[in-house]
């Protein structure tokens, strides 16, 4: 009877731990992607500066991808 309970304490254990280590992952991942999306932001808003029209060039890139298949395939 012991044994079980050591057994489930463990287990017990394992999974919090488990949770405990996986949560400060999830936070760090979190963390990182405010940092990516800053420096995003960031090297947007220079090419704006430049006179880049991401918008026009983001419309241009998916109708490009618009073509039918037969003609990707030629």
């Amino acid at each position: 009877m012991s044994e079980e309970k050591s057994n489930k304490d463990e287990q017990v254990g394992f999974h919090k731990g488990s949770l405990t280590t996986l949560a400060k992952e999830r936070q760090e991942l979190a963390r990182m992607i405010g940092v990516v999306e800053q420096l995003m932001q960031m090297h947007i808003k220079a090419l704006k500066d430049l006179g880049v029209d991401l918008e026009a060039e983001a419309k241009k890139a998916v109708e490009s991808k618009k073509k039918p298949l037969e003609d990707e395939l030629r």
